[in-house]
């Protein structure tokens, strides 16, 4: 601060020695090392480093004024104006530090996410999202959105500028990056995904939005990611699915393209519940092959009081009624798989 406060002195000396020729002032004052500057003394206390030096350049000219009064007065002009250019060179170095310190979170940021979609993370990994500001909180979220239209660096970076202030606002951790024409976001203390994501939806651009499974730490973000990225990808196959989704509810069209994961899940939600009843599992098929309860409970030779209560435990059992047309196409995936899994 010595170093600063010195080179300001000197610096406004051949400032004012020669008013023709005068250099801008953030070299002088400043000299080539404005970084250090803005990373070892912060924005307030440069302005106070300012204002006390300016104060004591102040209460020397009084003892100028003894000898020459007129001289004394050029002096205190020249203070305001070189006060007023010092003012707009400390802007300007500050503006840039942190313009700097952006770009460098948001590639960060971006590095970080890769690395989180990928695999579990290291040590170092760890440590880097820490110096995010990430706090820790669980349950942990992935969320895969559409990124802004234009696709530019400026677009991207309004985005999730605008994400992280949704999310702050609701207590919510937050990484986000833009990979491709998806804006990905992880999202740490989310207790009701739905509800949190649906509040920040808007800060995503037009297009779908869609939930990963909760995970319990950093060190299983990855799998969030998959459910998440795996459902973003057949979402066209459900026209008319909510904004946001969760990744669960597309578990049918995700088996369709041959996902593992999703076809183990239906099978263990759906089919297996259903083939210990076989009752119900006849159930089922018969409303799929079937136009309604009347159809069906004339093709298994029972009342349509009988289906009807059917169909509740089927729903209880599974939680898809296959009386609702959404629910009855993954009742009837399902239990595709799990016949043909056998």
């Amino acid at each position: 601060m010595n170093l600063v406060a010195q080179r300001g002195i000197a610096a406004f000396v051949e400032w004012f020695a020669h008013p023709g020729e005068r250099p801008e002032v953030s070299s002088g004052v400043f000299g080539n090392a404005p970084r250090e500057l803005t990373r070892s003394i912060t924005l307030e206390q440069t302005v106070e480093l300012v204002r006390l030096t300016i104060s004591i350049v102040e209460s020397h000219v009084a003892d100028l004024k003894m000898l020459n009064d007129e001289s004394a007065t050029d002096v205190e002009r020249a203070i305001l104006v070189y006060s007023r250019e010092i003012a707009f060179a400390i802007a300007v170095v500050y503006a840039k530090a942190a313009e700097e310190r952006g770009s460098w979170d948001a590639r960060l940021e971006a590095l970080i996410v890769d690395g989180l979609l990928r695999s579990e993370p290291d040590a170092s990994a760890l440590s880097r999202i820490s110096a995010l500001g990430w706090r820790g909180p669980t349950p942990i979220v992935v969320v895969v959105g559409v990124a802004p239209p234009n696709g530019t660096d400026a677009d991207s970076a309004v985005a999730a500028s605008a994400l992280r202030k949704a999310a702050k606002k609701r207590n919510v951790d937050l990484i986000v990056a833009v990979a491709g024409d998806r804006l990905i976001a992880i999202l740490g203390g989310v207790h009701d995904p739905l509800a949190t994501v649906t509040a920040l939806s808007e800060t995503f651009g037009e297009g779908p939005i869609v939930i990963g499974d909760s995970v319990d730490s950093l060190t299983e973000v990855h799998e969030s990611a998959q459910t998440a990225l795996a459902a973003f990808k057949v979402i066209a196959a459900w026209p008319s699915a909510p904004r946001p989704v969760q990744a669960d509810d597309l578990l049918a069209e995700r088996a369709l393209t041959g996902e593992v994961r999703a076809k183990r899940r239906l099978i263990e939600k759906v089919y297996l519940p259903l083939s210990g009843n076989p009752e119900l599992l006849a159930t089922a098929e018969a409303l799929a092959n079937h136009s309604g309860i009347e159809s069906a409970s004339r093709a298994l030779y029972v009342h349509a009081n009988t289906i009807r209560y059917r169909v509740r435990r089927i729903a209880e059992l599974t939680g898809y009624s296959p009386t609702e047309p959404r629910e009855a196409f993954v009742l009837n995936i399902a239990i595709r798989l799990g016949t043909l899994d056998l």
